[in-house]
């Protein structure tokens, strides 16, 4: 099972097509502004400063799936519970009303199988795999869920019409986050649109009109130009990553 879900380990296929990939990019893109073999071959190895990026991208995009995939759980839950049976059961039953939608390597997949299993052969509490679960998830959704869950158990209170309720408030408060990470997806693209746009112009340079640029390869002061243009450029694209990198 997943320990962390805000942690994210890639496997050795992942590593090697990121080194390969990234390599290859940084590669270019050094070539662009040094246009030497050498330099952009020592360089390319500092692609290996980018995998804490990587691995915080692919972690935020597995935690978004296990929010929207916790979403028709709900529903799930919801309707099992209306129809008059235990959490336990209701658990059992949305694993198996969840693969009409999601394969088995999807993270709710995984979850709802490693409950089942516990519940059925290792007979843990439902309880004590939701608090589990929602602890490794660490989502704010999952979590208040399963708090309503524990307090309802433990008062007493109309199981059926709570969770229905609480599936009610996250699924709102999902559409409006989605709505909020729509906006600030789109200024996200446009910020990288404009921080890739020097790569394209000079890339254009070199192949229409090298004598243009000729200079800036070829002398002492050209270097030191594309050198202060290269960490303007990282610089930029790294500010604009963390003005838009905005929590909801």
């Amino acid at each position: 099972m997943i320990k962390d879900y805000s942690v994210y380990e890639l496997s050795k296929r992942e590593k090697i097509k990121f080194y390969s990939l990234g390599y290859v990019c940084v590669f270019f893109i050094m070539y662009l502004f040094y246009r030497s073999i050498i330099i952009s071959a020592v360089l390319g190895i500092s692609v290996h400063w980018l995998m804490p990026y990587v691995k915080k991208y692919l972690a935020d995009k597995r935690m978004n799936a296990l929010n929207t995939q916790f979403k028709d759980l709900l529903y799930s839950l919801s309707a099992s519970v209306a129809s008059g049976r235990q959490m336990e059961e209701a658990l059992i039953e949305a694993e198996e009303n969840l693969s009409i939608m999601y394969g088995a390597d999807e993270p709710i997949m995984k979850e709802l199988k490693h409950m089942s299993i516990s519940m059925i052969q290792n007979k843990e509490s439902d309880k004590e795999l939701l608090k589990d679960f929602a602890f490794r998830s660490k989502s704010e959704d999952v979590n208040n869920f399963v708090q309503v869950y524990i307090t309802c158990r433990s008062m007493g209170g109309n199981l059926e019409k709570i969770i229905g309720h609480t599936a009610e408030i996250i699924t709102d408060k999902m559409a409006i986050e989605r709505e909020i990470k729509a906006m600030i997806s789109q200024k996200k693209i446009e910020g990288r649109i404009i921080s890739v746009m020097p790569i394209f112009m000079l890339l254009a340079l070199n192949i229409c009109s090298y004598s243009y640029v000729a200079l800036l390869y070829t002398s002492v002061a050209g270097r030191i130009i594309m050198t202060a243009a290269l960490g303007a450029m990282v610089y930029g694209t790294y500010l604009m990553e963390k003005i838009s990198d905005i929590e909801i």
